[in-house]
């Protein structure tokens, strides 16, 4: 019972390009984004690790629900 941990299934991180797929943006918009700090990730290397849990609190955040 309860509820899903983070890290029970290895997508709850997204690369930039799951992060463009499912905002429908390109990847000019989606750097933009990650640098601004808008929405919440962090960097391993050079590649952007981005908590599929920031994404959906930046898309309420934008939808002001």
């Amino acid at each position: 019972k309860g509820g899903k941990l983070m890290f029970d299934n290895h997508n709850d991180l997204l690369s930039v390009e799951d992060l463009c797929e499912i905002l429908m943006i390109g990847k000019n918009s989606a750097y933009t984004l990650l640098a601004s700090g808008e929405l919440k990730a962090y960097r391993a290397g050079t590649r952007w690790k981005i908590p599929r849990e920031s994404v959906t609190l930046y898309v309420k955040k934008q939808a002001k629900l």
